[in-house]
């Protein structure tokens, strides 16, 4: 297929490392061209890392899923008395992440709900008894609306709240929780949670005081190419002002359970055309993410040829996208993560979650 006129500037744009604008990306979302969007994602991908792939080996851990937010599009969150309704104490989250720290992971990854009743001391015991007992695995906890939570509940200033459990050993902060940037969205599908200048504000600190994060977005429910560039165009803004995202991961929506489920799952193209966007518009931000757990293995794959250079981790017992429906494996051997970025034709890269590397395979 020859490039059309459009396809041909945004190329030479590329080839130069031009900054893509609104327009460009609003243009690349309604091209059909999906072979040259992922050539000229790939090609920003190759000069970026090259032909490595980056995993890590880490652990979720998900403390609970009580949550006073019940978002529209989220399966796991319960109220206390629902049947399936948990939490966990600190020394079973602390057993919980022990049990496969012989697997030789890097990471605990610990994400959760807004409980209702539990206080900030116990999210600080958390990682201090993790930390303690395994100073070398590195602790990416808490998205930036728990963070915003804890805040609330304490009357702490997001920088104390921080400093709190940077103290108690947390390394890094996952990027959950963005889901879209247009406040109208969010006032439907999650209006109880921080909305979205709240959300920059909590990453802008953390970058300030040297705590690295990643950026996320939650993309294929009610929201619109203008609103996906949008979002993209924030976090390049945020990235611009105050360093510190490390990678970005765009999350496909799944409906399944959710009060969105007359919303259909987003395709295969969407997925790795938004893979392939999401690389071309964040030009600061280092690497791309596909995330196997909600794309599936294939498409996690298949997003290599778009853009990705990584592709998560084992993960060992993920809870909160199977609730809505991924039919993905709750976790994954390193082996296999090898075999599949191996089968994709590309270098398996395992790094640490602050992306140094460790081992190529």
């Amino acid at each position: 297929m020859q490039m059309d006129k459009h396809m041909q500037l945004l190329s030479k744009k590329v080839a130069n490392n031009e900054r893509l604008t609104k327009e460009d990306g609003l243009y690349l979302y309604e091209c059909n061209d999906l072979i040259s969007i992922g050539k000229l994602a790939r090609d920003v991908k190759q000069k970026k890392t090259g032909r490595n792939v980056f995993f890590n080996v880490n652990r979720h851990i998900n403390l609970t899923n009580i949550c006073v937010s019940k978002c529209e599009f989220c399966a796991f969150g319960k109220d206390k008395d629902e049947e399936g309704a948990y939490l966990m104490s600190v020394e079973e989250a602390f057993n919980f992440g022990a049990e496969v720290v012989e697997n030789g992971i890097t990471e605990f990854h610990v994400v959760s709900a807004m409980h209702p009743d539990m206080p900030f001391n116990y999210y600080v015991d958390v990682i201090k008894r993790l930390h303690q007992a395994y100073p070398n695995i590195h602790m990416q906890a808490f998205t930036a609306v728990e963070i915003h939570h804890f805040s609330k509940i304490t009357g702490l200033s997001i920088r104390d709240v921080l400093l709190q459990l940077k103290d108690a050993g947390l390394g890094s902060i996952p990027g959950g929780g963005a889901e879209i940037f247009n406040d109208d969205i969010r006032k439907q599908i999650c209006p109880k949670k921080a909305m979205s200048n709240d959300w920059l504000e909590v990453h802008k600190t953390a970058h300030e005081l040297g705590i690295k994060s990643n950026c996320t977005m939650l993309f294929g429910h009610i929201e619109s190419f203008e609103d996906r560039i949008n979002h993209l165009i924030k976090l390049r803004e945020l990235q611009d002002e105050a360093p510190g995202f490390q990678s970005f991961i765009p999350l496909p929506f799944l409906p399944d359970n959710t009060g969105l489920t007359h919303i259909k799952r987003t395709t295969a193209i969407d997925d790795v055309k938004t893979i392939a966007i999401s690389r071309l518009m964040l030009d600061n931000i280092e690497h791309v993410k596909a995330f196997w757990v909600m794309l599936s293995v294939p498409i996690a794959q298949l997003c290599l040829e778009f853009g990705a250079d990584d592709i998560d981790g084992t993960v060992h017992e993920e809870r909160i996208m199977h609730a809505a429906g991924a039919t993905t494996d709750k976790g994954i051997s390193k082996d296999n993560i090898i075999r599949l970025i191996k089968e994709a034709g590309y270098l398996p890269t395992e790094r640490d979650t602050l992306y140094n590397v460790l081992r190529t395979y």
